[in-house]
């Protein structure tokens, strides 16, 4: 495999702009939850603890709650009008947590942000596929997801030294800035990186409730994404245990300190980096199930002995872990792609960023009941429950190869064309009237009829 494959998705210029701004972006993210880890213990001392815990659940409650209409809206206006204005609202929302005086505050202000996260992560999500093409997108796909789980690693301790440096409120003067960086980058794009709505998609009263309830329907009622969102909710199971019980086990059973819950940790999210290379390098070569599949297996199994290892074996077992929660993930979102209309991915991408979020709403609390009551084996536990979930949904879920090809036919190519009498589209300034190449996508829908299909014309640039 060749490990340098993702990249090759930068050779497209709007991407390329995108991902510097997410990359930005990102940046932010982790100075906005250092800045905030800070502030609590600032504000709450030893009980800083309960104020994290309730900002992610007010979190998770927006995503769930406001993602699947984000998703609806990303499907009729301007994407790039959505994310520069879900930039600049977190600009300004960050740019107020220097001035809190009140626990109250800091929910009020972290669900205000995530609001607004919730409007920006599924309009990126469905604006990668658009702006790359049939032949980048999975690798556009897993360099994001590269990017982010390596920041993750990386950042909180970027924005530990900046905030040592410049001290804990100031950091959120800084955070503000990355916002307004990637808001411009992403002002600057040519163009509108908008849909064309097919026919049957034209404004009518309820739509945009319509809508949102399309975009869940498409999650279940496909075959492959449906086993994907359940394949996520194994990992979720997987995965709260780690995010939730590590630090106990670090700490109070090997009797280790911060350093090495930072080793342990990293070596979590180092395996999600090298994952998500290793399937933008792979993607085309095996099914997406075949990947999830594997990828639920890894991380379940990865639990089951964890709690009766010492602190290096721990660390191969969480970057395998890591390996096996981005083989989930990634190809959930590339089926999404695969199999889902353009000009429906939007409210699609937003459903299903609000379910997957979901059953971590689920998770938590379940890894913390295991925590508190099987504190020596916990993993252990959660593996097993993992291990009969999995089971369950691959011999429930698992979709058949004919679901997976006849449901929905996506055909993507490029061709060169003229504007003439039976060809007429919108296009960016500076396209009408010249020969000019772009990505094209006929999507055959089956009806009764066996000899007749209708066929959609969409279009990206």
């Amino acid at each position: 495999m060749n490990a340098f494959t993702p990249f090759r998705s930068l050779r497209k210029p709007v991407f390329a702009r995108l991902y510097m701004a997410q990359t930005t972006n990102l940046l932010g993210d982790a100075l906005t939850w250092v800045g905030l880890a800070l502030l609590a213990f600032e504000l709450a001392g030893k009980t800083s603890a309960v104020v994290l815990s309730g900002a992610l659940t007010l979190r998770i409650a927006a995503f769930v709650l406001l993602s699947p209409l984000a998703g609806a809206i990303a499907d009729r206006l301007d994407r790039k009008k959505i994310l520069v204005i879900t930039h600049l609202a977190r600009m300004l929302i960050v740019s107020l947590l220097p001035f809190v005086t009140q626990i109250w505050q800091i929910y009020a202000l972290i669900f205000s942000l995530n609001v607004f996260n919730a409007f920006f992560t599924p309009t990126y999500q469905a604006t990668i596929p658009l702006v790359t093409g049939q032949n980048d997108y999975p690798q556009a796909i897993a360099l994001s997801s590269a990017t982010y789980q390596l920041l993750g690693v990386l950042g909180p301790g970027i924005a530990g030294g900046v905030a040592a440096l410049i001290g804990a409120r100031q950091v959120f003067f800084l955070d503000a800035l990355t916002f307004l960086i990637a808001a411009v980058l992403i002002l600057t794009l040519p163009g509108q990186l908008r849909v064309q709505p097919s026919p049957s998609n034209s404004a009518t009263k309820g739509r945009t409730w319509r809508d949102i309830k399309n975009g869940t329907k498409r999650l279940f009622t496909d075959a492959p994404i449906r086993y994907a969102l359940a394949m996520q909710l194994v990992a979720s199971i997987a995965g709260a245990q780690i995010l939730v019980n590590t630090v106990g086990y670090v700490q109070g059973t090997l009797k280790l300190g911060n350093v090495e819950y930072g080793w342990v940790m990293a070596a979590f999210g180092i395996g999600a980096t090298i994952s998500a290379v290793a399937f933008g390098a792979a993607s085309k070569r095996l099914a997406r199930t075949t990947f999830m599949l594997l990828g639920a297996a890894l991380v379940t199994l990865a639990l089951l002995p964890a709690n009766y290892v010492g602190l290096a074996p721990l660390m191969i077992l969480w970057l395998v872990a890591g390996m096996g929660q981005n083989l989930v993930n990634l190809p959930a979102q590339t089926l999404i792609a695969d199999r889902i209309p353009a000009d429906a991915q939007g409210r699609v991408y937003g459903a299903h960023f609000a379910w997957s979020h979901l059953w971590w709403g689920l998770s938590y609390p379940l890894a913390g009941w295991l925590g508190s009551n099987f504190g020596d084996r916990t993993f252990l536990y959660g593996s097993l429950v993992g291990l009969v979930l999995l089971v369950a949904v691959q011999l429930t879920l698992s979709p058949q190869q004919h679901e997976r090809e006849h449901e929905h036919k996506s055909m993507w190519h490029e061709h060169e064309h003229l504007h003439e009498e039976h060809h007429q589209h919108e296009h960016p300034e500076g396209f009408v009237g010249e020969p000019h190449s772009h990505s094209h996508q006929h999507l055959a829908m089956r009806h009764s009829h066996p000899y007749k299909s209708d066929l959609h014309h969409l279009h990206s640039y």
